[in-house]
């Protein structure tokens, strides 16, 4: 969870821990409520304890069809990045330069804060989130 300096909490998500610090210091990181980019990670705890068992996990039991599902998830996201650009925080800029025909249409991948997502969806720039898989975290 990330917090503004006016109390606004919203979620992001970062490929590697030091994305959210580079994103940061580049003042790239924008609250979607108020549009500061005085942005921080508010502390979480994975798991409570709640007294009845100290041994006790918080899981998600996969079936075969989950993990189906989650393997096509895979392979797509493979072939993306296969025949992606991978522009960084340029997206937004390449991204407006690729619709509006003043670079060669292609397909990117980046990183983008929250409001400039939102200037690109209001431009009518069809960009998508890229999903986040189980072995990408931590």
């Amino acid at each position: 969870m990330l917090s503004c300096e006016k109390a606004h909490t919203f979620e992001g998500w970062f490929s590697k821990a030091d994305d959210f610090d580079q994103q940061k210091a580049d003042r790239l990181l924008d609250c979607p409520v108020c549009g500061s980019t005085e942005i921080s990670k508010m502390l979480m705890a994975p798991s409570v304890a709640t007294g009845r068992s100290k041994d006790s996990v918080h899981a998600l039991a996969v079936d075969q069809a989950q993990k189906d599902a989650l393997a096509k998830v895979r392979e797509a996201l493979t072939a993306i990045r296969a025949n992606s650009e991978d522009v960084g925080a340029r997206f937004p800029e390449e991204a407006r330069k690729i619709h509006y025909g003043e670079a060669d249409s292609r397909g990117i991948i980046g990183q983008a804060s929250p409001g400039e997502v939102k200037s690109l969806l209001d431009e009518g720039i069809a960009i998508a989130p890229l999903p986040v898989l189980p072995e990408d975290v931590n």
